[in-house]
């Protein structure tokens, strides 16, 4: 595979990650995700992590990268893709579940550690979507994550993508703040 495709895969592959975490904060509000409960006198997610947000951040996730298997049906053979319908969902739904999941750990170390919510946490706030995301297909689809982002030219792609996210996630946060969306710009 051609380097340049590689890089390029591995963001487009992982949109349907990248995308819920700005969704979540579209849709959220209402109830918390953790109910208002508290685990050893700390809150265990906080009132960020809504039932609303988790939803529907997933379903634009999942939206996304079923517009994507459709896109990807019309690609050469050897373009990177999802794999073969019916697997080709497993993959997104795993990628933008597991986003949100890996958020939601974040947040639960952040409580741990006794951050308020927006706290900055450098490196955590950046890649508990990317490890979340990743885990969880690996668990479903080892096959796909060791193809797309550990075996050859792979490792372009997963390097490239981890160089991309602490940019993305930075700008989408600035704008998120300027839209009055996000009460700190980072």
């Amino acid at each position: 595979m051609d380097l340049i495709l590689a890089a390029l895969s591995g963001i487009v592959l992982f949109l349907p990650a990248l995308i819920p975490n700005s969704a979540a904060v579209l849709f959220g509000g209402g109830t918390p995700v953790d109910f208002g409960r508290s685990w050893r006198g700390k809150r265990i997610l906080g009132d960020g992590k809504t039932w609303r947000g988790l939803i529907g951040g997933v379903a634009t996730g999942i939206a996304f990268g079923l517009f994507l298997t459709a896109i990807f049906e019309f690609a050469p053979s050897d373009f990177p893709d999802y794999g073969r319908w019916p697997g080709s969902v497993g993959v997104v739904v795993t990628l933008a579940l597991g986003s949100l999941l890996g958020d939601m750990a974040g947040a639960f170390i952040k409580r741990r550690l006794g951050m308020e919510r927006g706290q900055k946490a450098p490196v955590l706030d950046q890649y508990d979507f990317v490890a979340g995301a990743l885990l969880l297909t690996a668990l479903f689809h080892p096959s796909w994550v060791a193809a797309t982002y550990v075996n050859g030219d792979g490792l372009v792609a997963l390097i490239v993508l981890l160089v991309f996210v602490p940019l993305l996630h930075r700008a989408v946060n600035i704008i998120g703040y300027k839209l009055g969306k996000k009460k700190e710009p980072w």
